[in-house]
């Protein structure tokens, strides 16, 4: 029920309502998170969804039947989000530190997007019937993220918020896939 509730409530309703009076295609997440007073919304918004994504795909991976080799992947993503959460974003005052962040943050939503590429390629390996929409549904989230990306020009709080529920939404209809 609680992995119900992140998922499908406070994940989707925290990330709209974090981005709440700023346009979604013209800035991002590490902009709004790095205004003065916005930096505890920021880091609450990434513990989150961080540990959201540590627990539910500790919980896939525990059920599989063949673990796959990238499960180390999981906590260095969330390493990666810890380090772009506590990494400035101040292009202006801390340019290096900017880019760390933008380093950090990327990597982590990619090192993810692989590892439950991964996760979805081995459990549709083992049942193409029980889970042949899931590689579809990975290749969608991927295609439309590329899409919302050239559309702005930049990683834009639409893709943020894009990503980040479709992929919640798709862990967790993989969860209960496996229980």
């Amino acid at each position: 029920m609680l992995l119900w509730f992140t998922a499908y409530i406070l994940i989707p309703a925290y990330t709209i309502l974090f981005v709440q009076g700023n346009n979604w295609f013209t800035t991002n997440f590490s902009v709004i998170g790095n205004v003065v007073g916005r930096e505890g919304e920021f880091v609450l918004w990434g513990l989150i969804v961080g540990i959201y994504f540590f627990w539910c795909l500790q919980l896939i991976v525990s059920r599989m039947p063949v673990r796959p080799r990238c499960t180390w992947l999981i906590p260095f993503s969330l390493m990666l989000l810890t380090c772009a959460l506590i990494t400035p974003y101040l292009p202006q005052k801390m340019p290096l530190k900017s880019v760390l962040h933008i380093v950090f943050s990327f990597t982590s939503a990619l090192c993810l997007l692989i590892c439950l590429g991964l996760i979805v390629w081995t459990l549709y390996k083992s049942d193409h019937r029980k889970y042949r929409l899931y590689p579809i549904g990975l290749t969608g989230i991927g295609l439309f993220s590329l899409f919302l990306l050239c559309l702005a020009g930049i990683v834009s709080s639409a893709l943020e918020i894009f990503f980040t529920i479709a992929s919640t939404l798709m862990v967790h209809r993989l969860y209960q896939k496996l229980v």
